[in-house]
């Protein structure tokens, strides 16, 4: 196929679409660009696997670090696991795509998008979600699209679409949100207490842009878009369907309408499918009786809701299941709580840590480093199940990602709280809504740290279930089973002023603004219920951070004294922390945090680097070691990095005629500040001393000059050490290894050829 470009201006912004030069051989591929953001999105489909029993979809993100002019940081220096932002936006484009490919089609699917050229401005995910709709769209591949997507920022009380990195910072709101020209696909949305109203306004505006970007897609497709593949659907016979009604009755009705809990449910379905495969395995495969099965408790489930308005556990539509709340939980740990709703059952655990604990971020964003974090676990035998830990799986990110947006927006600006906050989210039990019960613990457990968050944050999941002629129901609080054969999980997570977080996934093709509406207005009435439980556990933060956390104190420096903090390679700052246990953040406008657990080490470590910067005046008294000594003088160290020089007349009250007669290296003395000037410090030892000192001076030094009459007298010379200075009748003696010397008042040779002491 022959090189072609199609380009299109929506919302201010100019898009272009080529296709034809690069990955020919994929089934579809583009290069989308908007300004210097360039991307490769490719579609590639095989044949389907024997006995397929899902559609295996799967979309990759294959970061390129030269896309933003950068070697990779790791070791290897080159681009190695994805990092969490590729797998979020991964996972948005696969939560936009996947309700759009036909029911039956079994045929494996790979969408891969690899960054080109990053102008770090713009996000890159709008890309991979436009140039995946549209590359599958020119293929072959079976797709029901286009789909599109549109983000909305809110600054100023105006709306923004398809804001940069720079305006997202000044933004109020972070929305996200794919359609196709029927209706809402997808939505991933964070914000600063956002009113339910300016959300749905937010929502129609980026569904008017997708229309726009939908016509232009269509208009490509229409020029170069091949003809779709036929394919083999693996939906389920009709016969085998019919079948199963027959042998199973009413059984299944009543085991999904009396059971108490999720595994009795599991139990009694399972027994039930069982009878079923005995019966029938002679005559159709094991895959095709368990999708048969699937659809038939999913055609039963939906019966009950819609036409007998009962859920799988007897609440009403719009009712919670219980909840209970607890904290400090664990007494080591700097924040502890545990949330329970029904089944599902979040133990969450906040630790604080130095603002030097923040991670470091190797990505294709220009954000570097993150001081927030909240990391989501989901072990085995949360659902009853055995299986391999200590894996983080993309499901595990992506839950985690969505309850730390939900609560950054309540945590204090690091200038009042200058800590690293690490949540960690261990689910114990899981029977739906995972995510936003993570949300609740963690919340909770910030409180119980101290942590002075604005208020409680809560999240709760609607459900959706839909029938024939538009009818549909919504649920409140989902769990396993809702989730599993509804149509729709809407995540909505905020606190009594708005929304902090969205999330929506869902399995129908669209769903109507009216459902959105509605759904937000039911998360809003239960996210009030949940906080009321949430604050009869703990109301507001604890008012002093626990007695194992670390400590932090901030003082000011002048920002040209920051060098002298630092050191040379780091060596000053590593020694303080070294030697006080303490740790040391420096900002660049000359903030230090200081952080221990320890209060001694903590004010140790802040002497030492107001030592470091104190500005030395005349008439003040160090006590100080002596670091070097020259025939003037002796050099003490008053202060870290800082020398003073005690001239040899300021030695003692005494005549000194060498320095090593009163003071010698590595001895600590007591002096007082005489003089500074250009830098230079002046210090005076006898100008301090007391008369007992001034006594032993005078004693010591009469020794001194006694020992050198008795010395001079048979060598000639000072007899301290042999070839050291000597006198002799009036001027230096020889230096019997050879040295400078004098002899009857003139200059002697040198015996020994060398000058030396």
């Amino acid at each position: 196929m022959s090189e072609k470009t199609f380009e299109r201006t929506i919302a201010n912004k100019t898009f272009t679409i080529s296709t034809g030069k690069l990955a020919q051989q994929s089934n579809g591929s583009v290069v989308i660009s908007q300004d210097e953001n360039m991307l490769l999105v490719t579609s590639t489909s095989s044949v389907a696997r024997d006995g397929a029993g899902f559609f295996p979809l799967t979309v990759e993100v294959e970061e390129r670090m030269y896309a933003r002019g950068k070697i990779p940081g790791s070791f290897f220096k080159r681009e190695g696991r994805p990092s969490t932002d590729s797998i979020l936006i991964c996972r948005l484009t696969d939560r936009t795509l996947r309700p759009l490919f036909p029911k039956g089609y079994r045929n494996e699917v790979q969408v891969v998008a690899m960054p080109l050229s990053l102008d770090l401005e713009n996000p890159f995910d709008i890309l991979s979600i436009l140039g995946s709709s549209i590359s599958l769209g020119i293929s072959d591949i079976p797709f029901e699209g286009p789909v599109s997507a549109c983000r909305i920022g809110y600054i100023n009380e105006e709306f923004v679409i398809n804001p940069t990195f720079e305006e997202l910072e000044n933004s109020t709101l972070d929305l996200l949100v794919c359609g196709t020209e029927s209706g809402v696909t997808m939505i991933e949305a964070d914000g600063q207490e956002i009113e339910e109203s300016i959300m749905e306004e937010a929502i129609k505006i980026a569904q008017n842009i997708n229309s726009e970007f939908i016509e232009f897609q269509k208009e490509i497709i229409k020029n170069i878009g091949k003809e779709k593949a036929e394919f083999q659907s693996f939906a389920p016979p009709e016969e085998l369907v019919q079948s199963i009604k027959e042998i199973i009755g009413n059984e299944l009705n009543e085991a999904m309408s009396n059971s108490k809990s999720k595994s009795e449910t599991s139990q009694k379905t399972t027994e039930i499918k069982e009878k079923v495969s005995s019966e029938l395995s002679e005559k159709f495969s094991e895959n095709q009786i368990d999708e048969a099965f699937e659809l038939e408790i999913e055609s039963i489930f939906r019966s009950k809701i819609l036409i007998d308005n009962l859920r799988p556990d007897d609440r009403k539509l719009t009712q919670l299941r219980k909840i209970d709340c607890d904290v400090s939980l664990l007494p080591r740990t700097h924040g502890s709580s545990l949330f329970t709703r029904g089944e599902t059952q979040i133990l969450g655990v906040t630790t604080l840590g130095p603002l030097t604990d923040a991670q470091k971020l190797d990505n294709m964003s220009p954000i570097d480093k993150k001081e927030f974090m909240l990391h989501y676990n989901f072990p085995p035998y949360s659902v009853g199940e055995t299986g391999r830990l200590g894996f983080t799986g993309r499901r595990e990110i992506g839950h985690g990602a969505l309850a730390e947006k939900a609560l950054a927006p309540v945590l204090p600006d690091q200038t009042d709280f200058p800590y690293t906050i690490r949540i960690v989210a261990d689910t114990m039990s899981s029977n739906g809504s995972t995510s936003m019960a993570s949300t609740c613990a963690g919340s909770l457990s910030l409180m119980d740290a101290g942590v002075p968050i604005k208020s409680h944050v809560a999240g709760i999941s609607i459900g959706l279930v839909s029938g024939e002629n538009d009818e549909f129901t919504t649920l409140t609080d989902i769990q396993g089973l809702e989730d599993h054969f509804g149509d729709m999980d809407f995540k909505v997570a905020g606190t009594e002023n708005g929304i902090t977080a969205i999330q929506l996934d869902i399995k129908v093709q669209h769903i109507s603004l009216e459902i959105v509406k509605e759904a937000l207005d039911q998360a809003k009435i239960a996210r009030l219920e949940i906080l009321k439980k949430m604050e009869q556990a703990i109301d507001q933060p604890r008012e002093e951070l626990n007695k194992y956390a670390p400590k932090m104190t901030k003082i000011n420096i002048p920002v040209d004294k920051i060098g002298l903090v630092i050191g040379p390679g780091g060596k000053t700052i590593k020694d303080i922390v070294e030697k006080t246990e303490a740790t040391l953040d420096v900002q660049d406008d000359g903030t230090i945090f200081v952080a221990s657990s320890n209060s001694e080490s903590t004010n140790m470590a802040i002497e030492m680097v107001e030592n470091l910067t104190k500005e030395v005046e005349v008439g003040e008294i160090y006590t100080g070691k002596v670091v070097k000594i020259a025939d003037f003088g002796a050099f003490v160290q008053i202060l870290p990095g800082k020398d003073g020089l005690v001239h040899i007349s300021e030695l003692s009250q005494e005549r000194v005629e060498y320095v090593e007669d009163v003071v010698e290296l590595d001895q600590e003395i007591t002096v007082e500040v005489i003089r500074t000037e250009n830098g230079k410090i002046s210090l005076s030892r006898k100008r301090l001393l007391t008369d007992d000192e001034v006594e032993a001076d005078e004693i010591q030094l009469k020794e001194n000059r006694d020992s050198d009459r008795r010395s001079n007298s048979k060598n000639g010379g000072r007899g301290r050490d042999s070839g050291g200075r000597g006198r002799d009748s009036g001027g230096r003696g020889n230096f019997r290894g050879g040295g400078r010397g004098r002899d009857s008042g003139g200059r002697g040779n040198f015996r020994g050829g060398g000058r030396g002491r």
